[in-house]
């Protein structure tokens, strides 16, 4: 490193290495850290609540690795722009882990005075903190803008003589064999009037009954529950169980609570569920302005909660399950496609108002019957879908000129952490009221490119625009007596992508190469084809290896030289050794030129001109973008298309029809057994199958 990274570089080397033992260490290491994602998802909720403040306290009660701390900040700090304003409470019972907290909040370049950590049991030792030896000087009650925290799962602990303690006075103590409930009231308790808190916690504190339904109670009659959100299964390290997030304030002027099932989206990764970047902002959405969304989010009443005894359980208040598949008993006997069932793609319907009646004549009210037979030709060649995606194509109108100025005319100033924001601002606007795109997956498109974009602002911005024409070594590991070791092949881009400068300024080099490549290729398929050519008993012979697979090309020569084969096996064998030939000329062309090829990119990138870098950046970070999203409603289109042949097969064959081919077939393999002849046993053997088939 040459110090220009600061310390953000080490911080990222942390929880790379961190994130990797958790997964690596089962159950034991996953208590002390969060999923990045998770921790993500959390901080932009906190954040959002935060974002008008210009000084805030957080705090992390269970603080394990202090990752939640950290993010937090970093997306608090992105409002406030100064995040020297944000000061970090964190409390951690073991020891170890508590300075795994402290060293990654020094590393990441706190202020000392912004730190303040404490390595004591949360539950049994809370703050009021004072030292001993100034206790009226030095007493801090601790209350905070935001408490965050992932404490372990249904923990033991001692309710004994807390009944006053004033963390749990108001709303009761948690059982004994779970401290769910203990660690929410602490949080809970340690937020100022206007303060949030979010926490995760086993699905089971949304419904179980006695000391913790008492407490649940208090809560939702208090006000203090904002919001549920449930998360997929399996998210968390060492452990497969469901876990939610749950919301709370102080004070607040509503009284519903918005319920999120946030279980179906995620992607998987290795053994876990991981949220992508458009789930999280999906949730973040929903939760900060409180959206009713189909299938995903409720905003619930408090008389609704009440009627169903407190009971916060997801489902009860949102269905996000697949609608289970039925079938038309009419349809089935009787052919025909059920309206009911056209009528559920009702959305595409809205937007493609003609489409359906090019795919579909209305038999009766109930029914309807295919007009195509091509349902894939007629969906892309329709006017409505051909409108649609040109109207789509134009809400991008411009965007590519908009990325130029957003981020290639100001690249040095550009806030890498606020950017992308703007960015998806500027997409959400473009998309809206446009049916059946989900802004989304055009979210997620931007993120994947955003991330790569980032490291390059990132790197212009750190060590200035001549990075642009920089190489480096491209250092792989090798076998070398035995041994790893590290050695150079060849040269990489610092930022341009060898192969970008060579596709916009190199053209005619690479095809030439490809054309050779390609030469290549088909003269190793050739060797395959001349084999097959031979005739079997040819193929024993000295000039064909034992396995059968491949020419020896020493006594291909000898055979020809010998003349002692069949005239067609001799043009065989003098066809592939002038491919042999060919085809060794062809590996050293290809070795050279590429190596030629190769150090001329190097050249080339090393002395490119300030526009022709602009040129290429363009390349890299606007024309994937651009044509990605473009591409979005081929994904939705391709759906429908799926969902339509699918509909159409369903009712393809009546049961009739099935019933007709199944008793012909009976017939017709009854007939052939009676062409069969056997000894007695066989002939009383096919008579009894004949007899079950119904033949006679």
């Amino acid at each position: 490193m040459d110090g220009k990274q600061d310390y953000d570089v080490l911080g990222f080397i942390y929880e790379y290495l961190i994130s990797n033992f958790a997964a690596n260490a089962g159950k034991k290491a996953g208590e002390f850290y969060t999923p990045h994602e998770v921790s993500l998802l959390m901080s932009e909720i906190v954040a959002d609540h935060l974002k008008d403040r210009t000084e805030i306290k957080i705090y992390d009660p269970t603080s394990g690795s202090g990752s939640l701390l950290i993010n937090i900040g970093k997306a608090v700090g992105k409002h406030m722009g100064d995040s020297d304003r944000i000061k970090y409470y964190a409390q951690e019972l073991k020891e170890n882990t508590y300075n795994l907290t402290r060293m990654n909040l020094v590393m990441r370049g706190i202020l000392p005075d912004n730190i303040v950590t404490r390595n004591g049991d949360t539950l049994e030792e809370d703050w009021p903190y004072f030292d001993e030896s100034d206790p009226v000087g030095t007493y801090d009650p601790l209350y905070v803008d935001a408490v965050v925290s992932n404490p372990p799962y249904s923990q033991n602990w001692n309710p004994a003589d807390k009944e006053a303690d004033p963390r749990y006075a108001r709303f009761g103590l948690a059982p004994k064999g779970k401290a769910d409930y203990a660690f929410l009231l602490h949080d809970l308790f340690h937020i100022k009037n206007d303060g949030i808190m979010t926490i995760v916690l086993p699905h089971g504190v949304l419904f179980r009954g006695g000391e913790e339904g008492e407490i649940r109670r208090n809560l939702i009659e208090n006000n203090h529950i904002d919001a549920v959100i449930g998360l997929p299964a399996n998210i968390f390290f060492g452990t497969g169980i469901p876990t939610i997030i749950m919301v709370l304030k102080q004070k607040r002027d509503n009284t519903d609570i918005l319920i999120v099932d946030a279980s179906k989206g995620y992607e998987k990764v290795g053994k876990n569920n991981k949220l992508r970047a458009s789930d999280i902002k999906k949730i973040t959405d929903v939760v900060t302005k409180r959206m009713d969304v189909h299938k995903f989010s409720r905003v619930v009443s408090r008389d609704e909660i009440r009627e169903n005894d407190y009971n916060l359980n997801i489902p009860r208040y949102v269905d996000s399950s697949e609608k289970p598949e039925s079938w038309d008993i009419y349809a089935s006997m009787f052919g025909g496609i059920p309206a009911k069932e056209v009528d559920e793609l009702s959305d595409y319907w809205a937007a493609f108002p003609a489409l359906k009646g090019e795919i579909f004549t209305k038999v009766n009210d109930s029914y309807y019957e295919l007009r195509t037979s091509d349902i894939k030709k007629a969906v892309q060649s329709s006017e409505d879908v051909r409108a649609f995606i040109s109207r789509y194509i134009a809400s991008f109108d411009g965007f590519d000129e908009y990325l130029k100025k957003e981020l290639m005319q100001a690249m040095s100033g550009v806030n890498i952490s606020k950017e992308e924001a703007v960015l998806s601002e500027d997409i959400f606007g473009r998309l809206k009221g446009m049916p059946l795109v989900d802004a989304y997956e055009a979210y997620q498109i931007l993120d994947n490119d955003w991330n790569k974009i980032s490291v390059d602002l990132e790197i212009i911005q750190s060590e200035g625009f001549e990075a642009t024409k920089q190489v480096d070594p491209n250092m792989v590991i090798k076998k070398k007596n035995g041994k790893d070791q590290e050695v150079q092949e060849g040269w990489i881009g610092h930022v341009i992508p060898f192969e970008l400068a060579q596709a916009r300024y190199m053209s005619e080099a690479v095809e030439a190469l490809k054309k050779a490549e390609e030469r290549l290729s088909e003269i190793v398929a050739s060797y395959d084809e001349a084999l097959d050519e031979l005739p079997e008993e040819e193929k024993d012979k000295d000039f064909v290896n034992d396995d059968k697979t491949a020419f020896v090309w020493a006594e291909v020569k000898k055979a020809i030289k010998a003349k002692d084969v069949e005239p067609e096996v001799l043009a065989v064998l003098k066809k592939v050794l002038l491919n042999n030939d060919e085809e060794k000329k062809l590996k050293k062309q290809i070795k050279d030129d590429g190596e030629k090829l190769h150090l001329e990119t190097k050249k080339l990138i090393e002395n490119l001109e300030d526009d022709q870098v602009m040129e290429l950046l363009h390349d890299k970070w606007i024309v994937p973008l651009v044509e990605s999203l473009q591409q979005l409603p081929d994904s939705f289109i391709s759906e429908l298309i799926n969902e339509l042949e699918k509909l159409c097969s369903k009712y393809e064959d009546t049961l009739e029809q099935v019933e007709d081919q199944i008793s012909s077939t009976e017939n017709e393999l009854s007939r052939m057994l009676s062409m069969l002849s056997g000894n007695d046993f066989d002939m009383q053997g096919i008579a009894e199958l004949k007899k079950m088939l119904g033949g006679v």
